[in-house]
């Protein structure tokens, strides 16, 4: 199993290129970074794990220039989007950031994607919330049409455009990894329907293998081989006998979350979890 980084990359934290070439320099696998556009001021979708929202939600730099930046300083580090908000994104200018990205990076982009939460801000985007699922599987689907395919069209409910041309394509063939972040009965169904991972918050769960017993027998029953669907648990403690467990359940990697603070507060994070590297490998 792999050991990944995840943070905020804000205004005020360390650098993410500098977050990057710190976890390569420590021999992690991957470097994760999320992403909102915007808070509205409103407020008035409550935050899902209680109390105020943390600043970091409306500080945080554009995703596809955080990663681009992460990537020009690193060599084999994986560069992941955890996650992006695709249904707040135009799926053409997306599909063309996302192979741009993994062309920079000589393939090592991890396309972390999810529903999101805060329905003023997919609405402030045009995405109706309750419709949210139906416009992300879109645009995944668009996407992919447009990353393989010479002269790409779609035509669906929410994405809707005749053939064209757009280069790069991938480096990753036939793209980058798709990994849903979800932890719902319906999310599992999505991840089996169009993706190619599970990035879950591992702690969310009181029966974690059998969850991943569900994923696993989805999978079957779509017709797809359970290693088609890699396991990236987030929120990983610092604990080797909870790593061992995400280890003999199959898990790819597990990524460890670190605050949005400066390098007096990241970097010894960084060493404490680093250690763990060779325990799980």
């Amino acid at each position: 199993m792999k050991l990944g980084i995840e943070m905020f990359a804000t205004d005020y934290s360390v650098r993410p290129d500098e977050l990057a070439a710190a976890c390569e320099e420590r021999g992690f696998e991957s470097v994760w970074y999320p992403e909102h556009t915007h808070i509205p001021a409103s407020r008035r979708t409550p935050f899902p794990l209680g109390g105020d929202l943390p600043k970091e939600y409306w500080h945080t730099h554009d995703l596809f220039v955080t990663l681009t930046a992460a990537a020009a300083v690193t060599t084999n580090i994986k560069i992941g989007s955890g996650i992006c908000l695709a249904m707040e994104r135009d799926p053409i200018t997306m599909a063309n950031e996302v192979a741009s990205v993994d062309q920079i990076s000589n393939g090592r982009l991890l396309f972390g994607i999810g529903g999101g939460w805060n329905a003023e801000e997919m609405e402030n985007h045009g995405t109706p919330f309750k419709r949210r699922w139906k416009v992300l599987r879109e645009k995944i689907e668009a996407m992919k049409a447009i990353w393989t395919e010479e002269e790409a069209e779609y035509h669906g409910e929410f994405v809707d455009f005749d053939p064209i041309w757009s280069y790069p394509k991938p480096v990753q063939k036939p793209h980058p990894p798709i990994i849903l972040g979800s932890h719902t009965s319906n999310g599992l169904d999505r991840v089996v329907r169009y993706c190619d991972g599970w990035f879950p918050n591992a702690q969310a769960y009181k029966d974690l293998p059998a969850i991943v017993n569900d994923l696993r027998n989805r999978t079957e029953k779509a017709g797809r081989q359970p290693d088609d669907i890699a396991i990236s648990f987030l929120g990983a403690p610092d604990d080797e006998a909870v790593l061992q467990q995400y280890r003999e359940l199959g898990a790819e990697r597990a990524v460890f979350f670190v605050p949005p603070e400066g390098k007096d507060a990241v970097f010894p994070l960084l060493d404490k979890y680093a250690a763990f590297i060779p325990k799980v490998a």
